[in-house]
């Protein structure tokens, strides 16, 4: 984590303000946080992660292109790149995750570094639901999660409306 130093940056989002942390060279956290808990300082990931967050709000950016840093348990680390695979607007759950992971029994696990997860959004937990479909836990509340959930199907279906057959 290149020398330590964590740059933290707050914007505003529909969904509640959001905290951004960034090392010198990584995305480190997004989080819901109502409060400024740390002193300002931005640098160019902000700058940028701030833009795509943006561009997500807006409905044009479906995916990110940030350089990410995370911190875990090799296990956390397959969880969290799975989680990345979900495509927008959709969702899977955490059987499905475990099964993709080659851990199919490890469904509780999943449940646990999803929980773990410190890049909100961007690495798309609120994507993962239970395997009868209910939305289950999220840190930052299942008001949230759903918003963001529905946020993403009212975008792909303006898109999927955009769309001519050839």
């Amino acid at each position: 984590m290149s020398d330590g130093t964590i740059f933290y940056n707050y914007m505003s989002s529909p969904f509640g303000q959001l905290e951004l942390g960034a090392t010198n060279d990584h995305l480190y956290s997004i989080r819901f946080e109502s409060e400024h808990l740390h002193m300002v300082r931005v640098n160019k990931i902000l700058e940028n992660t701030q833009q795509q967050l943006t561009e997500y709000f807006d409905g044009s950016r479906l995916d990110f292109d940030l350089p990410l840093y995370s911190a875990g348990t090799c296990f956390q680390k397959q969880v969290w790149q799975q989680l990345c695979c979900i495509p927008y607007g959709t969702t899977c759950s955490y059987g499905d995750i475990a099964q993709k992971i080659g851990r199919p029994k490890a469904v509780r696990a999943v449940g646990a570094a999803n929980g773990r997860n410190r890049i909100a959004i961007i690495v798309p937990c609120h994507r993962v639901i239970g395997a009868n479909g209910s939305l289950t836990g999220y840190a930052w509340g299942i008001a949230v999660k759903t918003a963001l959930l529905n946020h993403e199907q009212q975008i792909q279906h303006l898109l999927e409306g955009n769309t001519f057959a050839n």
